[in-house]
């Protein structure tokens, strides 16, 4: 199954006849990039071999496609599995309990959406992760410090009825 690219919006699945079918009418130029299981890259669909045959001839002019090389692990939109973001519970955590350790949070939570909306399902699950982890540090040692508090208030209150 095919995905392919027109002006910065992602569709596919589709199959390879769909898609030659697109491109003979003219509904997806030899300039629009294609992607496939097992491509390394996004490429034009006038570069790849399976479409190379029978397509008008591709423009001198090259749109720049992105500014690096894509990860192989890059998801195309569309097809990305939900990341939960935890902003809200990093803001809670933030404000109520543990606010040096709610910043990291919030600021990993704040990433998630970002990367998930540029089809980095690897880097979004791994902002979500960390900003989980970095409320729960938050939570754990707020409640360690509680409970060192009560504990504290009982001996002491326990020291002083002699």
């Amino acid at each position: 199954m095919w995905h392919y690219s027109k002006d910065g919006t992602q569709y596919g699945p589709v199959d390879e006849t769909a898609l030659r079918a697109k491109l003979a009418g003219g509904e997806i130029s030899p300039n629009d990039l294609v992607w496939r299981d097992g491509m390394r890259d996004w490429l034009p669909a006038g570069q790849v071999q399976e479409f190379a045959g029978g397509l008008p001839a591709v423009s001198p002019y090259q749109p720049p496609m992105h500014a690096g090389p894509r990860p192989h692990a890059v998801a195309p939109m569309g097809y990305a599995p939900p990341v939960p973001n935890y902003l809200w519970q990093s803001i809670v955590v933030t404000v109520l309990c543990c606010w040096p350790l709610g910043i990291p949070a919030i600021v990993y939570a704040a990433k998630v959406d970002g990367l998930r909306a540029r089809g980095d399902i690897h880097g979004a699950i791994a902002a979500s992760t960390s900003a989980k982890n970095w409320c729960l540090v938050s939570v754990g040692i707020w409640v360690l410090i509680m409970v060192l508090a009560l504990l504290g208030g009982a001996f002491s209150s326990l020291s002083g009825v002699r």
